[in-house]
């Protein structure tokens, strides 16, 4: 038995499974996968709780039969044996709740565990996940949703045991007095279609709660995040109205669902408690005109007041399956996001020469641009949205509408994601500095000779960050590095880019926080290091611009002039761009 239990139990040591059939297609396949994943726990659940509610159903019966037949006779043996048998009964009741109760929240705790798992691996994903959330609504959903789309396990298992302890409580009335067990198998059906016909409204009061929950905790995570440039700009009062406005919908929707569930949970209660009480008096009035004895009325009254808890099960089970649902919809709708670049199966080709050939894409149009291996390529845009548009085209996040952009003259969007990820590193304007050590943010795998460790620093000027403090490059850094000004950080990024050492590095506007001086170096620095590589620079910083072999000025989605620094200096239209 003991054994039997312990190979229910999760393993320590076992990983969680990856997901083998693709996403859920939505709320519904959520569950269904969950009640799949763990049905042998959810057997072994509903077994030992099915023998608890068996035997509750048993404690009146077995009451009734001592009345009648050891106290009302006076047999001392009968008595003494009636005892044994009794205590025999709770033991088995106790601990066979205790067991499967307890298998029951392994599988749900264990399910809860694998949807977090779920949502981490398609955010963390080698191609990433055009989610469109808050990252404050992601940690909801892998938190809030996760717990109450799960909480169905439990219900599960212990409404299948009250559907098995009330078919024994009515197959006992039968027993007992046919009338009565006409009347509970006829009244009990209408009790659970009460509760049915209120979840509904709770799925959809509770979907909503959820969201918006999601929405102001996403609102938190970002305020928090950026409070020291709303300090900055005065932004404080604006982004707590907008706080406390996100907040007062999540409390008042919570409140809504709360209602909800405790209407259909007072309603399904009511209706069971007057069905009971009928019970009963149809009871009392049989044992008044003798067609029930003593131990017989004992037996039905128990066996009444013992059915108000299967009753409750199973609206239980109807509420945690609304609650369940909407959540399960959310965690659905979430891991059914796309994914954030394309793939294809081509390897990377020896040529690591960047193209595009007459892209046309959104602003984008007819565009020609190419970097050679050991060139460095400036570009001027005037337009935001052409510079998006370009660094998700190299990306690989879409395919161009017209044209082609190839690496080696292999479509990028059809290299594997290795190869690409291997071969061409875009490092975004927007910087990410992590918690830990310098040179842990610089070179995490520690795969850096100090010889090129030093060359990257230099190139990058984060060798000034690092020799501000003593502890140089041991030196701790904090969450999303709060700890560093705006300067540090990018030249910190850069200098993980570098130490990266792709064949392809783009970088977007890397030292808009950074004095010219010390643009004048990284350039300097970028020329020198990348020598042998390709590096595609959209900037319109002039100290990084003058390092360029070749300067590129784009506007309206088109090139309309080539040449270096000082030779475009001489058009109007760029010198205004790179100056202003």
């Amino acid at each position: 038995m003991r054994r039997w239990l312990a190979s229910l139990l999760p393993d320590p040591d076992d990983a969680p499974p990856p997901i083998d059939d693709g996403p859920p297609a939505d709320g519904r396949a959520v569950l269904r996968r969950t009640l799949r994943r763990h049905r042998r726990r959810l057997v072994a659940s509903f077994a030992l709780i099915s023998t608890w509610q068996v035997c509750e159903a048993l404690v009146p019966v077995a009451i009734g039969l001592i009345i009648d037949r050891a106290v009302a006779t006076g047999d001392v043996t009968a008595l003494v044996l009636s005892a044994l048998g009794l205590m025999l009964l709770f033991a088995t009741l106790s601990y066979s709740y205790r067991f499967g109760s307890r298998i029951a929240w392994v599988a749900m705790h264990t399910e809860n565990h694998r949807i977090r798992t779920d949502v981490a691996d398609h955010v963390l994903a080698p191609a990433g996940a055009r989610t469109g959330v808050l990252p404050g609504e992601v940690l909801s959903i892998a938190t809030a949703d996760a717990d109450v789309a799960t909480t169905v396990v439990r219900h599960v298992a212990q409404a299948c045991a009250g559907v098995c302890g009330l078919a024994v409580a009515v197959g006992l009335l039968v027993w007992i007095d046919p009338v009565l067990g006409l009347l509970v198998a006829v009244g009990t059906p209408l009790v659970l279609l009460v509760s049915r016909a209120l979840a509904p409204g709770l799925t959809r009061r509770t979907a909503e709660a959820q969201g918006r929950i999601a929405r102001a905790s996403g609102l938190a995570t970002d305020l928090v995040a950026g409070l020291r440039p709303l300090q900055g700009v005065g932004g404080q009062a604006a982004a707590l109205r907008r706080y406390r406005t996100a907040s007062a919908d999540a409390a008042r929707a919570g409140v809504a669902t709360a209602r909800s569930e405790g209407l259909l949970v007072g309603t399904t209660s009511g209706a069971a408690m007057l069905f009971l009480a009928v019970v009963t008096l149809v009871a009392g009035l049989r044992a008044a005109g003798g067609h029930l004895t003593i131990g017989e009325l004992v037996m039905v009254v128990g066996l009444a007041q013992f059915l108000a808890e299967p009753l409750m099960m199973c609206a239980a089970l109807v509420a945690a399956w609304a609650a369940s649902s909407a959540s399960a919809q959310r965690v659905a709708d979430f891991l059914g996001t796309p994914r954030l670049e394309c793939s294809g199966d081509h390897d990377a080709p020896a040529d690591t020469a960047l193209a595009l050939d007459e892209v046309h894409h959104g602003p984008l149009r007819d565009l020609t641009l190419a970097v050679a291996p050991g060139e460095l390529v400036g570009v001027v845009v005037d337009d935001p949205a052409v510079s998006r548009a370009l660094l998700e085209l190299l990306r690989a996040e879409c395919e161009p509408e017209a044209g082609r952009v190839t690496l080696g003259g292999v479509p990028l969007h059809e290299l594997t994601l290795d190869a690409r990820h291997s071969h061409v590193l875009v490092a975004p304007h927007r910087v990410e500095v992590f918690e830990g050590s310098l040179a842990e943010n610089i070179d995490p795998a520690a795969a850096l000779a100090a010889a090129r460790r030093d060359a990257v620093l230099a190139a990058s000027a984060a060798d000034d960050v690092v020799a501000i403090s003593e502890a140089g490059l041991d030196t701790r850094v904090a969450a999303h590095g709060t700890s560093m000004s705006g300067g540090q950080q990018q030249r910190v990024a850069l200098a993980r880019a570098l130490a990266a050492d792709p064949p392809v590095l783009v970088l977007d506007e890397p030292t808009t926080a950074v004095d010219a001086v010390t643009e004048q170096r990284i350039g300097a620095g970028l020329a020198s290091l990348r020598r042998d590589r390709s590096t595609l620079l959209l900037t319109t910083s002039p100290a990084l611009l003058a390092a360029a072999d070749r300067v590129l000025h784009l506007r309206g989605g088109r090139v309309v002039a080539s040449g270096t620094h000082g030779e475009l200096l001489a058009g109007t239209a760029y010198r205004e761009t790179v100056l202003r």
